[in-house]
């Protein structure tokens, strides 16, 4: 049915993910969450990119504030595809924060989201829409419950 991860760049972000992981468990959807700082060593990235590859994973959710410039990271690294959610932070100016995820180099696609929880929101809609293209009763499943928006 999928598998996908969920990156934050540090503890304090972990609050804004709660609604994903709602969802994505409301779907039945297995998922991992990982915290990276884009700001120290990239080897525990690369290593899990490379852990994610193998197993098989379908997509990865990088929910990051200051870090927003790692999912352009990750995303230069793998085939798998990478949703980008930037989150609010006293630290940087917000539309530094959505141009850091929007403003990728060519070759490197990065889904990118809104700011803050509906993006976290939306990324984990995105993602199972990316995995209902395979599963016609993950489809069916995602209509009913998009009708709440309508």
């Amino acid at each position: 049915m999928g598998k996908i991860v969920i990156i934050v760049g540090n503890e304090d972000d972990l609050k804004y993910i709660e609604e994903a992981e709602n969802i994505l468990k409301e779907f039945g959807i297995y998922y991992i969450k990982r915290i990276f700082s884009g700001f120290e060593t990239l080897e525990p990235v690369f290593d899990f990119i490379d852990m994610a590859e193998k197993e098989n994973f379908d997509i990865i959710i990088v929910c990051s504030g200051v870090s927003t410039h790692l999912a352009g990271i990750i995303a230069s690294r793998t085939t798998i595809p990478v949703i980008c959610v930037p989150l609010p932070t006293n630290n940087i100016a917000t539309t530094d924060l959505i141009y850091s995820s929007v403003q990728m180099p060519e070759g490197v696609p990065v889904a990118c989201m809104s700011l803050g929880k509906a993006g976290v929101k939306n990324s984990a809609i995105l993602a199972i829409e990316i995995l209902s293209l395979k599963d016609s009763n993950l489809k069916e499943k995602l209509k009913e419950f998009k009708k709440q928006y309508i």
